[in-house]
């Protein structure tokens, strides 16, 4: 094939030693090295590199190859494709190095290993010649950039086809370091979430790039890891830039990447890759792992269009962050770890195959996850707050010391009996640690009945054994891991109480009060994010209970209209429906004024079963509460008595409704 001497089109190919030719003359996938003939005893071999630039008829050479090979422009050559043998591997080559310019010289000895190393990144793959000038760029371990211009003197090889021309062999660089041991990682109840990473993340990075190349595989290029705050998602991430055999992990927050000025965001983000970028330039498959770290990546990464328009810079960066890490230049040098505590606040875009195609839920630590993390019962904490409980439990023990008469000091005799004991473990889990995941919501649950419940009919009674049985149903079912129990009556009935106490008798670990209290001047979207976070939080562990209080109150509704919140409705529709992940289960207990306006909002029918709530209707019931209340002395209650003896079951009603002030 007859083509035409071309000048190298970029700066960037003219150092990379390459011919560069059309991909639709050579395709790289099908064709690494030609063979070029200028003469009947002249031919040169050179490895190809692809650029568009370059015309279907033309090679491009840079300015050293052009010398080396005498060739000048447009001169025509005879260009032949050349397939290495699998056995032909150089063994040791020899260059004289010179610096390529004056202007560039130093008088400071350069770091040969280093140099070494470089090479073997850049020039993996390569034919080489006896007597070819080659371009050699790089930056020593002080930031400093050289290039060399180099002459190879001699080559020593294996099983040649040519005496004088090799294929250098690729450098298998070990990507975990050597004495790294797992177990010291200072990550626990994380076992099987490391190994799945280790595996999806960095099993393929082990194999040699011609093998990578050979199979046409890609590496995963994005971890997403979330769950709840202190579970240990930023502390893997540290430990996982630790564990490599990589440069330094850039570790950046959210909202450090937003700017104020315009297009400053975007550029942030260009930063961050921009050293993969020149190193996969110059290096391509055997260039080094560049690790880049995002905390809070949600910050920066909301679904594109959810924020107002006046914000719209987010959009971009979203943008920009989809293009470098899986654009038209893809890079296979990058290893990009997100965190998060919002998973579902992250771009669709963002999370699928190609970007953070892999996405593990750092979930609270199980029994043998927690026993590994302290060996004691601390049920529900994360990592962070286990370590926090050690610390409030050291300063119970060490202010046992503290001798204050006065004038607080500290006996040094004393240090020597310095010892935590388990008081001090259980007064600190009991008094300074909350859990985030508290076993329930304690004070809501009181506050929803604070003077106990009172069984004042055998239809009470009934209401909590159907509750009881619903909820051991939820618990012990394989089919029915979802259950939802709608209490409904008129105002005053105690159906909160009810609520509260069927929850708190099916001993479930995780019991949190859904109410409207809780959302006083939230708008729609606040309540939506609100009830979905709450829904999630359930997820996350093996049996969760779920109070929706007052259903009315969460939909906004007023009668004047009728008006209530249509977002509010929806998400509910959708929650009371989903089914929670396998090994979960969730059962909700919900309380409503209104049966018939939830059946005018096809809410009634995501209820597996709905139980009235009787009122109070005969004095036989009112005196049942008067006496349990222990509000009135004996001789008011016989008074009471004797009122409801001579009157009927309305005045029972009517007299209640005047005495629960006095009840409650």
């Amino acid at each position: 094939m007859q083509l035409n001497v071309r000048k190298c089109p970029t700066d960037e190919l003219a150092i990379s030693n390459c011919a560069i030719v059309n991909a639709k003359l050579f395709d790289l996938k099908d064709i690494k090295h030609v063979l070029v003939k200028t003469g009947p005893a002249r031919q040169f071999i050179f490895t190809i590199k692809n650029h568009p630039s370059v015309e279907m008829d033309g090679i491009a050479f840079a300015m050293q190859q052009r010398k080396w090979a005498a060739l000048s422009l447009d001169q025509a050559v005879d260009v032949q494709p050349f397939l290495f043998r699998n056995d032909e591997y150089i063994s040791s080559i020899v260059f004289a190095a010179d610096f390529q310019s004056k202007k560039g010289q130093t008088q400071e000895p350069l770091n040969s290993d280093f140099m070494a190393r470089e090479f073997s990144m850049q020039f993996t793959g390569k034919a080489f010649t006896r007597g070819e000038l080659l371009v050699f760029k790089f930056d020593d371990d002080k930031q400093k950039t050289y290039t060399l211009s180099l002459t190879v003197v001699s080559i020593t090889g294996i099983s040649t086809s040519y005496s004088s021309r090799f294929k250098f062999k690729s450098t298998n660089r070990a990507i975990i370091n050597s004495n790294w041991n797992f177990r010291e990682m200072g990550i626990g109840g994380l076992g099987k979430e490391i190994s799945t990473i280790f595996r999806r993340a960095f099993v393929s990075r082990i194999y040699p790039p011609e093998f990578i190349e050979q199979f046409a595989m890609k590496h995963v290029r994005g971890i997403l890891l979330y769950g709840p705050p202190g579970t240990g998602k930023t502390l893997m991430a540290r430990q996982i830039g630790k564990m490599l055999n990589a440069r330094e992990p850039k570790i950046v927050n959210g909202p450090q990447i937003l700017d104020k000025y315009v297009g400053e965001s975007e550029a942030n983000i260009r930063k961050l890759f921009a050293d993969a970028e020149e190193e996969w330039k110059r290096c391509g498959a055997n260039s080094g792992l560049h690790i880049i770290i995002f905390d809070e990546i949600d910050a920066i990464c909301k679904q594109r269009g959810s924020v107002a328009a006046t914000s719209a810079v987010h959009d971009t960066v979203v943008n920009q962050l989809l293009a470098k890490m899986d654009g038209v230049e893809q890079l296979n040098n990058i290893l990009v770890i997100g965190m998060t505590n919002r998973r579902d606040m992250i771009d669709e875009a963002l999370l699928r195959p190609g970007r953070m195609e892999m996405q593990m839920e750092i979930s609270l630590p199980d029994e043998f996850g927690r026993l590994e993390i302290l060996e004691i019962h601390t049920a529900r904490m994360s990592g962070a707050e286990i370590e926090g409980l050690i610390r409030a439990a050291q300063s119970l023990a060490m202010n046992r010391l503290i001798k204050n008469d006065g004038k607080i000091c500290l006996d040094t005799n004393d240090i020597d009996k310095f010892m935590v004991t388990v008081d001090d473990f259980n007064y600190a889990l009991e008094n300074d640690i909350k859990p985030a995941f508290n076993s329930s919501d304690g004070e809501k649950l009181e506050r929803l009945f604070p003077h106990g419940l009172v069984i004042w009919s055998c239809e009470i009674s009934r209401i909590l054994e159907r509750g009881a049985s619903f909820a051991q149903q939820v618990r012990r079912s394989n089919s029915d891991r979802f259950g939802t129990l709608l209490l409904e009556g008129l105002p005053g009935s105690g159906k909160s109480c009810l609520a509260a106490t069927i929850a708190k008798q099916s001993d479930f670990p995780f019991i949190k009060v859904v109410s409207a209290e809780d959302m006083v001047g939230f708008n729609e979207t606040a309540k939506y994010m609100n009830l979905h976070k709450i829904f999630d939080d359930a997820y996350r562990l093996p049996l969760s209970c779920l109070i929706v209080d007052d259903i009315e109150r969460l939909l906004d509704y007023s009668p004047l209209g009728p008006r209530y919140s249509n977002l509010v409705l929806q998400a509910l529709l959708v929650l009371f429906k989903k089914q929670p992940p396998p090994n979960c289960r969730l059962f909700v207990i919900a309380t409503s004024r209104k049966r018939s306006l939830l059946d005018e909002l096809d809410l009634l029918t995501e209820f597996d079963e709905v139980i009235n709530v009787p009122v109070l209707s005969t004095a036989e019931h009112l005196m049942t509460v008067v006496e349990a209340t222990n509000a009135f002395s004996q001789a008011e209650c016989d008074k009471i008595r004797r009122e409801l003896s001579s009157s009927d079951d309305m005045y029972a009603s009517s007299l209640f409704y005047h005495l629960r002030n006095f009840i409650t």
